[in-house]
């Protein structure tokens, strides 16, 4: 049982780090405007995974709001 719920956890790690990869790729494709826009969806939250991609995403393309 052990190594089947070891098993488990490592299928779903991997899906969860395949999921973020596919989630950075997506906001790194975005167009400067749709990426501006999607920023501005998160600027009032205090902080997320999201706020935090954008904003890195804009800092290496020299974007700001």
């Amino acid at each position: 049982m052990l190594k089947t719920r070891i098993k488990r956890l490592a299928a779903e790690n991997a899906r969860a780090v395949t999921l973020l990869a596919q989630v950075s790729a997506s906001i790194a494709a975005l167009k400067d405007e749709d990426l501006l826009d999607f920023a501005d969806i998160f600027l009032s939250e205090a902080s997320s995974p999201l706020k935090d991609m954008a904003s890195a995403e804009m800092t290496k393309r020299g974007l700001s709001l």
